[in-house]
């Protein structure tokens, strides 16, 4: 068993985002000070988001269906883990029943429901999970582990039409770094610690995982380790499947016990297994991580190339340069004008500047509508840092590119968070916006993004609403890169998740026909899973299965996910709609 401490906090502590949207009640996004915004929207979307919206309507609007928690398997949970922390009110279920991801929000915005949880159970620490687990499975019920809430593939709600009692055990509690092994650079951390909560225990030591993917202030180290996740700076410190090297995981009936090594040689990877298994092959407690002494400098610097392929061209040389700097990312055309949108109102020396870069690229030939902005980040001593700039601005200039400095940079440092709370300023205004991600060769890199594109436009001409898309290229390895696709659709009907699921699929679909995977870094969930067939081919969704099958034969462990058993998760929440 665990040595690590029974947390002292109460469910009541545990941080939760507002049931129908992104983040905390109260804190929205505003284009008040960003005067381009509502004309790039009333140009690319035709709507004008000046216009009053209505608010997100009371939770006591709407017919909550009623919990279906026994009073045997109610009585059993409270001395477990004392009543305080057996939640059956109807907020908490909501909450804990959806993540997200648009279809969600579209649907709990409208009093659909689904098969909400009948308890959210709070263990305070390993042994509580433990017991938690063994009575729920012997009392024949379903188990869904609940992190931040920021899952955007239906990898936290119940099957629709599930029988049994559904408990979504919320690990909010347990978020502690427990210990540090600074001579292995290894930290012992609980798997519910959000990631700001973990980040701040960490730097007072000295210390960072740095890991920050778009849902860094609402997802767990657990959740990341669950869905396979990425992080804005993961050119540098990997993926959670990089970082992490330990874990324990709670099954029915015994605990996995993974020791942190560097590697090992000891058969299929059971560490690989359980990270992207959301859930299906038990609760992750705990995990040992790679952490890093904070660096002694870091910046952001901002470049500008005179299209996409030249921007794609200098990554690819600079990941194969070995430069290692800690982020590099590159915005297509589209993504370039959007975040030129995003700015806020510029001061009389910052027009200036910005009237003289234009100056220079026009006297360099640049098609202006065809630019694309870049974010290289770069860490470490002053030296290295030094280096490794002098050798990305030679391959950034032999690409056609320019600098412009830290000052972009910096911004989007501080408002890297904010894209969730844009998108639900837009589906107020009946603007459902998504994303869909893949990675593909570097040989495939540009074909994917051009088809994908001219793909997306025609599925919006197909639903027969104005539509926009826009991508930026990420997560560079040896061998290709992930490309971020961000769309959004013109339509506030009440049938708006059929125009939906008319671009989803055909983004999808593209990454399959042109060398993609289905998903780079959110995982599977329901959302993705009717593409797995193509993607890992049907011997190797028949294995998961299999693996799936064996751990838990009585399906009572986030039954659905990954593999969808017949019921594709994106048909079915379709109907939903």
């Amino acid at each position: 068993m665990s040595t690590a401490p029974q947390a002292t906090t109460t469910a009541a502590e545990v941080k939760h985002q507002k049931w129908w949207g992104w983040g905390e009640e109260g804190i929205t996004w505003s284009h008040a000070d960003k005067p381009k915004f509502a004309p790039f929207v009333m140009d690319k979307l035709g709507v004008d988001v000046n216009l009053p919206a209505p608010g997100a309507p009371p939770l006591r609007s709407f017919d909550v269906p009623e919990s279906r928690l026994s009073a045997e398997l109610r009585s059993t949970l409270n001395i477990l883990v004392g009543p305080a922390n057996v939640v059956t009110d109807d907020e908490s279920r909501v909450v804990h029943a959806y993540g997200k991801g648009v279809r969600d929000l579209v649907r709990v915005r409208r009093g659909n429901f689904g098969r909400l949880p009948d308890a959210v159970v709070y263990p305070g620490g390993e042994a509580d999970v433990v017991a938690i687990v063994d009575a729920v499975v012997a009392a024949d019920g379903v188990l869904i582990p609940f992190g931040g809430g920021s899952n955007i593939v239906a990898a936290l709600e119940a099957l629709p039409d599930e029988p049994r009692q559904v408990i979504s055990i919320d690990l909010g509690r347990m978020n502690k770094v427990l210990e540090i092994d600074e001579q292995s650079g290894l930290a012992r951390i609980q798997a519910g610690v959000l990631g700001p909560d973990m980040e701040e225990q960490l730097n007072g030591a000295g210390w960072t995982l740095g890991h920050f993917p778009d849902s860094f202030i609402w997802s767990t180290l657990g959740g990341w380790i669950a869905t396979r996740s990425s992080g804005a700076q993961s050119d540098k410190y990997g993926d959670i499947a990089d970082i992490t090297r330990g874990l324990r995981v709670v099954l029915p009936g015994e605990v996995l016990v993974l020791r942190p090594l560097p590697s090992t040689s000891t058969g299929p990877s059971v560490r690989e297994m359980i990270i992207g298994s959301e859930g299906r092959l038990g609760i992750i407690t705990e995990a040992w991580v790679n952490v890093h002494r904070l660096a002694e400098v870091r910046e952001i610097q901002a470049y500008f190339f005179p299209d996409y392929d030249s921007g794609i061209k200098a990554a690819e040389q600079v990941i194969t340069s070995g430069a290692r700097p800690m982020l590099l990312r590159v915005s297509d055309a589209n993504e370039t004008e959007f975040s030129m949108a995003n700015g806020k109102q510029s001061s009389r020396v910052g027009h200036l500047m910005s009237q003289a870069i234009q100056q220079v690229m026009l006297r360099k030939g640049w098609d202006l509508t065809k630019i694309c902005l870049s974010f290289i980040g770069y860490e470490g001593s002053v030296s290295h840092v030094r280096y490794t700039k002098s050798l990305v601005g030679k391959i950034v200039r032999a690409n056609g590119g320019m600098a412009v400095g830290k000052g972009p940079g910096t911004l989007y440092d501080q408002k890297k968070f904010d894209i969730p709370y844009i998108r639900d300023f837009l589906l107020d205004r009946g603007i459902p916006a998504d994303v869909s991600e893949t990675s593909t060769p570097w040989s495939k890199v540009k074909e994917v993004h051009d088809e994908t594109v001219q793909r997306a436009q025609e599925a919006f001409d197909a639903a027969g609403h104005r539509g926009f898309i826009m991508c930026h290229l990420s997560h560079s390895y040896h061998s290709g890169a992930c490309q971020y696709f961000t769309f959004a659709i013109s339509d506030a009907s009440e049938t708006n998740l059929r125009s939906y699921d008319t671009v989803k699929r055909t983004i999808q679909q593209s990454f399959m026909e042109h060398g993609g995977t289905v998903s780079h870094h959110h995982g599977v969930g329901e959302e993705h899973s009717p593409w797995m067939d193509q993607d890992i081919s049907p011997a190797g969704v028949h294995m998961q299965a299999k693996l799936f099958e064996a751990v838990d034969p009585g399906h009572h462990l986030n039954p659905g996910k990954i593999v969808h058993e017949g019921r594709p998760g994106i048909s079915a929440n379709s109907e939903d709609a």
